[in-house]
Order: C-alpha cells, then sequence, then structure tokens
C-alpha cells in the first residue's frame, strides 16, 4: 500500500517543496525514514507512531518506509510531523487519498495528537502558491503568518483527530485574511518598533555636521563609520537611524518577514508583514557563524537579520578579527554564501552596516583639554586600530570624525528625525525616478554601466575627483564608492548633475578615513 502528500521545507530562506511518500509492506515492524532526513525528522518516528494511537487510529504493525523526496536534499525541522502522519493513515487506507490531494500539511505533533507550532512558515506557504497549491493545513499558532500571502486557502487545526474527521468527509473552517489590517500592515520586531517611536534626533544635541552624514547615508544607503571619544553621541546617533530611513516595499517586506520567519522571531501571531526596517546591534563577542550565519545545516545570522536595514557593530575593533573580515564578502556580493558537503546556502544580506569606534583604547587620543587624557602608548594605538583592515575600511562610504563639543552653550538643537525623514524621503523619490531608466534604486547599489549612468558630473567635479584619485592613491572601489556618494549628495540637495560642492564634501568624508584607519 502506497500514498504520497505534499509537505514543505525551508533552504536557507526559501520554501522547498516536498513529496513525502508512504509505502506499507510485509516485514517486521518498523518505520524507515530516508531522504537524507536530520535527527529532528528521524526522532519523528516516535511522535508520529504514539499520535496515531492516542488519538484512536491503528499503527499499521508492518515495515513502513517514508521517503521525503527529492532524496538528495537535506531535510531539518519537524515540520514533516503531520505530513508523515497523514501519508501513513492514507497507505493503511483508514483515510482515503483523494481527500489530501493538492494539499500540503505543516506542523509538528505532540505525543497525544496535538499540533505544535513550526517556523519557516512563510516561506513554506508562499513556494506553495508559487507551485499551484492553494490548499493548506498547519497548526492555529502558525495560521496568522501563513495567510500573509493571499489567494490561499488555510486550514487551521489544532489536533490529529481533525485531520481524521476531514479525511471523513467533515468540513473544516477556513482561516480568513482580516481585510480591515490591509490598510496599515506593520509588525514590529521583538518589540523594537515602539522602542524605535521614542527615539529621535531632536534629543541629539549638536553634532549637526554628523546628522547630516546620516542622513545622506540614509538616503542612499551608504555604509557609515563614526570615530571619537567616549560619551560624544556616536551610539546615540546610530540608534535613531531606524526614524529617518524609507518603509520598507511590499517585495522587501515580504523579504524581511520570510528571513524573520526562518528564524522562529515573528511572534505567536503575526499581524502584517513587517514594515519597519530591521536594526540589529549584536554584541562584540559575538562569533563568526553567529555574524553570518553557519551550522551543519546554515541557518540565518545578524547580516541576514539586518537584511533591508541595519547591522550596527557598536565599538568595531572590540569585534574578533575573523568575525569582521567575514564580513568583506557580503558587503560586496549583498548576499551570504555558506557551503557545506551536500549543498551551498546563500543568504540575502542588503544591509547597511553602521558602525562606531573609539580613537584608542582608552578613548581619549587627541584630548589635551579636562581631566582625561590619552595614556594609550603609540604601539597600543596602532594595534587598536590595525584590527580594523584596509579591505574593510574600503567598503565604508562615510567616515566621520565625532568631537566633543566646546561647551554646552554651542550644543543646540537641530533637526528632528521627521525633517530628517522628509529629506531622505525627498531623495529616494528621485532615485526612484532615476530606477526607471537605469533598474537600480538605491544609490548605494550602482556599479558599472548603471554608475556612469546616474553620476553625470560638472566639469569641475570631474576635475577634482581625477586629483583625488591621484593625490589621495584611492583605490578603484573607493572611486566608485565617491561616485555614489556624491550622487546621494545631490540628490539629497535637489541637484541632477553632481557638482564641485557635493563632490568636495564626499571627498571629505572618505579623507576622514585616514585618521581613522591609520
Amino acid at each position: 500500500m502506497y500514498a504520497k502528500i505534499l509537505g514543505a521545507s525551508v533552504s536557507g530562506v526559501e520554501g522547498i517543496m516536498i513529496t513525502v511518500e508512504a509505502d506499507i509492506s510485509g516485514g517486521l515492524p518498523q518505520i524507515n525514514l530516508v531522504g537524507l532526513p536530520d535527527s529532528a525528522i528521524r526522532e519523528s518516528s516516535e511522535r508520529v507512531r504514539a499520535a496515531i494511537r492516542n488519538c484512536g487510529f491503528q499503527f499499521p504493525m508492518s515495515r513502513i518506509t517514508v521517503n521525503l523526496a527529492p532524496a538528495d536534499l537535506r531535510k531539518e525541522g519537524t515540520a514533516f510531523d503531520l505530513t508523515i502522519a497523514g501519508a501513513i493513515l492514507v497507505a493503511s487506507e483508514q483515510l482515503p487519498a483523494e481527500a489530501f490531494a493538492g494539499m500540503m500539511l505543516i506542523g509538528e505533533l505532540s505525543l497525544n495528537g496535538e499540533l505544535r507550532s513550526v517556523t519557516g512558515v512563510l516561506p513554506m506557504v508562499e513556494q506553495a502558491m508559487r507551485t499551484g497549491i492553494r490548499r493548506v493545513v498547519l497548526p492555529s499558532a502558525n495560521a496568522a503568518e501563513a495567510v500573509l500571502i493571499h489567494d490561499l486557502e488555510v486550514y487551521a487545526i489544532d489536533h490529529l483527530n481533525e485531520l481524521g474527521a476531514w479525511g471523513q468527509g467533515d468540513s473544516w473552517k477556513q482561516y480568513l485574511y482580516n481585510e480591515d489590517k490591509s490598510t496599515n500592515r506593520r509588525l514590529s520586531i521583538s518589540g523594537d518598533a515602539s522602542g524605535q517611536a521614542a527615539l529621535d534626533y531632536a534629543d541629539v544635541l549638536g553634532l549637526h555636521g554628523a546628522k547630516r552624514a546620516l542622513l545622506i547615508a540614509a538616503a542612499g544607503n551608504h555604509n557609515f563609520m563614526l570615530s571619537g571619544p567616549p560619551g560624544t553621541g556616536k551610539t546615540m546617533l546610530a540608534k535613531r537611524l531606524p526614524t529617518i530611513l524609507p518603509p520598507l516595499s511590499d517585495e522587501e517586506a515580504l523579504e524581511v518577514t520570510k528571513i524573520y520567519s526562518v528564524a522562529g522571531k515573528l511572534g505567536s501571531s503575526p499581524s502584517s508583514l513587517i514594515r519597519m526596517r530591521p536594526f540589529r546591534a549584536p554584541h562584540h563577542t559575538i562569533s563568526t557563524g553567529g555574524l553570518i550565519g553557519g551550522g551543519t545545516i546554515p541557518r540565518p545570522g545578524e547580516a541576514t537579520l539586518a537584511h533591508r536595514g541595519v547591522l550596527f557593530l557598536d565599538e568595531l575593533p572590540e569585534f574578533s578579527r575573523p568575525a569582521l573580515e567575514v564580513l568583506r564578502q557580503p558587503l560586496e556580493d549583498r548576499e551570504v554564501t555558506i557551503a557545506r558537503t551536500r549543498a551551498v546556502t546563500r543568504f540575502p544580506a542588503r544591509f547597511m552596516l553602521a558602525a562606531s569606534m573609539n580613537p584608542c583604547p582608552c578613548g581619549y587620543w587627541g584630548n589635551e583639554t579636562g581631566d582625561r587624557r590619552c595614556t594609550c602608548s603609540d604601539t597600543a594605538v596602532l594595534r587598536y586600530r590595525s584590527k580594523i583592515s584596509g579591505p574593510l575600511i574600503d567598503r565604508i562610504d562615510l567616515l566621520l570624525e565625532v568631537p566633543r563639543p566646546a561647551s554646552i552653550q554651542a550644543a543646540r538643537v537641530g533637526m528632528s528625525s521627521g525633517e530628517m525623514h522628509n529629506s531622505v524621503m525627498a531623495a529616494v523619490e528621485r532615485q526612484n525616478d532615476r530606477a526607471k531608466e537605469i533598474g537600480v534604486r538605491s544609490n548605494g547599489e550602482l556599479a558599472g554601466a548603471s554608475l556612469h549612468r546616474a553620476a553625470k558630473l560638472s566639469n569641475e567635479a570631474s576635475a577634482l575627483l581625477r586629483h583625488a584619485f591621484d593625490s589621495l592613491g584611492i583605490s578603484f572601489r573607493a572611486h566608485d564608492r565617491l561616485l555614489r556618494l556624491a550622487r546621494t549628495i545631490a540628490d539629497v540637495d535637489g541637484s541632477d548633475e553632481i557638482r564641485e560642492i557635493h563632490m568636495s564634501e564626499a571627498i571629505q568624508y572618505r579623507r576622514a578615513g585616514e585618521t581613522i584607519g591609520e
């Protein structure tokens, strides 16, 4: 006796359709799971056996072979429990096969048949829709997440007995998306949205040059690093960055929500797609795997969790050198590639890198006033700064020194987050209009032909760029970053042409790297 039922798995952050086949034949009573299952799937045989018995069904006392196809793809997780149980019940003729035709089953089973939530439901059901599957059965705890994908019939159940009732002709209640939510679809990430709402750049006194630099970074999605003594406001500036960033588009919101679904960080009942850009700030003790992802079956790291948002590395030199160096590839390619023996997994990593650092280990290098003076030797300062490699510095667009204000009276209130956000959105609109011709929406991602088409230089700006390339000894990569940065500065100022003043400001941000990275 043979049966097959559709299930799903996740590879990276994308869903994959899996066919679960069950064959019952003569032989010693046992379940053989094949198709590269991980330990959690292999243990499902005991969960499925107990759940079937405790729900009043007969567990076949025969040899049962369960295959997860395609067989050459490694599978993981507990989402196959319900699918395996359904396939065994159909193969043993306790449930009719036609009742589950064209239907995908997802869910983890407890020993008494109750269904528990699983991670990665959003990419699974999205893949079901793409392959023409329109009916999905899953735990009630995952229903709110599943209906974020429209045009699907989502059936939420709490117990294996409900699967049996459906097979015997009873009807299920379909879990429907509440259309009233579609006009204001917002979802916080672990409560971050409410915390960010209380932050405002109006709270930052002085530092007008730094706020101008962060406005430019937000407008063009440029990487930046702030350097200065302790207490000057570097962390305050970085943490308020999400308040001026543009909202996620529908496509970007789906990408980010899928990542958080795979990582199990959506919460128990998400009401909509994520609309606030992620802001991730890992501690400097984070491992290489924690930063870019890893594991036997790779899982997303902080770089992927910051996709379409900000990855903030506070006290950059305190991070391990290997952890910082692995960021070079995702900063350039906008994705993380993790190779294992059986497969290569790719995670999206289009994030804005925000970093801060002190000028020396004690933090007061160059401070010749007040009670705090630098106590570091030249060797200690050099060793501290050498933790940040030249190639990593080369991938940062804005390098800015944040000085201590001369006096508290001079530190007046500047632009608020609302005013800065309006300037950012005006620059973003200019980029969106230009994207209709060149196909690239963000200045930070311009390259090759699209960069040269977008960066229309005046004669004076072109001469200044050539002079900077010759005199500063910058690399070709830094040359292109200067062009991208100058393009954004011109957009912020409402200019179609990159003028000398825009190029001069862009070069100023790069020259700060001579003292930061020396």
